[in-house]
């Protein structure tokens, strides 16, 4: 056997212990960052709500949803398998409604809520009857109430907020961004659009019995119309209103909007437009009825710019809207 030089002698029993403390250092710094990870995300952090309480959470990986917004809020930022139990507005995506059904988010019930052994209860403003809202409130599980913004912007920062709540804020930057890209790419076409040829269009809430119930100021069909780039005849109205056939005469609208519900029968332009109050306005003359899923025309999710944009090309086919630049 030919003799080993010097030279080789000295590298042979260095080289493994090299490797070794090298996979042992990475070892340790891979432990390291995720446990700093881990860290992060279950560390204690405190938000303030819409009615500005100071809420500590500790853990979000059991969320009860109340809101339909706020569910498809929290599937958006990948938080779809913390949401243990959902209100009955939360229809969108799909999967949410597999999950358990804790009632209508107006007529809650404060020991169906609990009894899913919930972390963390997100719920929207306007939640309730207030008797349950209290026990919620006086409950050991944390709860946040979220605002109910008509906006893009606002919507942005309730996203923010809820990423924040639930330790995403990076995934909550992206979609918020998104969100406002799309608004402001259809806010730019409907600008260009002159005031002469804004259309007037109402949205109606229902027509049972011939009462025609229309959307005015302050409510998220008029915020709707008005990012579709539609002239609210109904504008100056308070609130949801009857209108009568006096009334709808006058607002002379062009398009009539309403909402079509999961399981019913979509409205139909033959038998609104048959009604006395709409027989003589322009919109049963083109027959132009635009029906939409209601979430999705009125949910003020993170789809609110996709909506109105469905809207805005249902109002004006030949509106040119630039792609929203990539986040």
């Amino acid at each position: 056997m030919r003799a080993l030089s010097p030279s080789s002698l000295h590298f042979l029993p260095h080289a493994p212990g090299r490797h070794v403390r090298l996979a042992l250092g990475f070892a340790a710094a891979l432990m390291i960052t995720l446990f700093a990870i881990q860290q992060s995300i279950a560390a204690p952090r405190t938000v303030t709500d819409a009615r500005g309480r100071t809420v500590a959470i500790e853990s979000a990986d059991r969320i009860v949803s109340i809101g339909g917004a706020v569910t498809e809020i929290l599937y958006a930022l990948g938080a779809g398998d913390r949401v243990i139990a959902r209100d009955q507005t939360s229809l969108y995506p799909p999967e949410a409604l597999m999950k358990p059904d804790v009632g209508y988010m107006r007529a809650l019930s404060a020991e169906s809520v609990l009894s899913v052994k919930p972390d963390l209860i997100l719920a929207v403003e306007g939640s309730g009857p207030k008797e349950a809202l209290d026990l919620l409130l006086a409950a050991s599980v944390p709860i946040v109430i979220l605002p109910e913004p008509y906006s893009a912007k606002g919507i942005a920062e309730k996203i923010a907020m809820i990423a924040d709540v639930i330790g995403e804020p990076e995934k909550g930057k992206a979609l918020a961004d998104g969100v406002e890209a799309r608004a402001d790419a259809l806010e730019a076409a409907i600008a260009a659009i002159p005031a002469e040829k804004r259309r007037r269009a109402i949205f109606l809430m229902s027509s049972a019995g011939d009462r025609l119930m229309a959307a005015g100021h302050h409510t998220a069909a008029d915020a709707m119309l008005a990012a579709a780039g539609a002239v609210n005849p109904f504008g100056s109205v308070e609130g949801y209103k009857p209108a009568s056939a006096e009334a709808m005469v006058a607002a002379a609208p062009q398009s009539i909007v309403m909402m079509s519900r999961p399981g019913a029968d979509a409205p139909e332009a033959a038998t609104l437009f048959s009604l006395p109050a709409l027989a003589a306005t322009p919109a049963a003359a083109a027959k132009s009825l635009i029906a939409m899923d209601g979430l999705y025309l009125l949910g003020f999710g993170p789809r609110m710019p996709d909506a109105a944009r469905d809207l805005a090309l249902a109002l004006y086919p030949d509106l040119d809207i630039k792609a929203a630049p990539a986040q």
